[in-house]
């Protein structure tokens, strides 16, 4: 299967019919969620993606994931949303109670990444940091410098960015690439990096339960 992040950020991913767990996910964990199927031989698991780019309208993915459960639901014998709370303030959360469907744990992805729990414990030490993953290094300019209007307005980063101090990096995978893209966006925002090797976290813990 041929994946872009273009495609993932602007239409997401359609089911492909197979299997009897649906995975109704975030785009910007198809590739993570596509690697741990195909390396654990989850063939009973099928996955569908909405588009990325609501990361930056999170008013949108409640309405999107109830549209997503009613149209596979008659299909497979269990839906599974691969989305945390992602800005939703618990609307997310009660439509998928209201629904009869599960959804993975966490106030988002870079939460579950890290491990919720320790995500948690380390939360109030780290409020001044800004997070990155595999998929937004490969989008930095998509998601972070374009919609703030960076790109056009530089001046604004102190605006946006003075009261942050580091930059951490949550590579889910070893690829000196990412790591250089997400050092190099570090010094784009004027924070410190540092890179932590989380791996797949809570994400993969939960989809192994399913």
């Amino acid at each position: 299967m041929a994946l872009t992040d273009a495609q993932l950020t602007d239409s997401g991913l359609p089911a492909m019919g197979a299997g009897r767990i649906l995975l109704i996910a975030c785009g910007a964990l198809a590739r993570e969620i596509l690697d741990l199927k195909r390396t654990n031989g989850w063939d009973h698991m099928d996955l569908t993606c909405l588009p990325a780019k609501y990361h930056l309208f999170p008013d949108k993915i409640t309405e999107a994931v109830r549209d997503a459960v009613t149209r596979h639901r008659d299909a497979y014998e269990t839906i599974f949303v691969v989305y945390a709370d992602c800005g939703t303030g618990g609307l997310l959360q009660a439509a998928c109670a209201e629904m009869g469907v599960e959804m993975i744990s966490g106030p988002h992805c870079y939460s579950f990444f890290e491990g919720n729990e320790r995500f948690a414990a380390q939360s109030e030490s780290e409020i001044t940091t800004f997070y990155l993953t595999d998929f937004l290094v490969r989008q930095f300019e998509a998601f972070v410098i374009k919609p703030m209007g960076l790109d056009r307005h530089p001046e604004l980063r102190d605006m946006y960015f003075g009261n942050y101090e580091k930059l951490v990096y949550q590579a889910q995978t070893n690829d000196p690439s990412l790591t250089e893209k997400a050092r190099a966006a570090a010094h784009t925002l004027g924070l410190t990096f540092e890179r932590r090797f989380t791996g797949y976290g809570d994400l993969q813990t939960t989809l192994k339960r399913l």
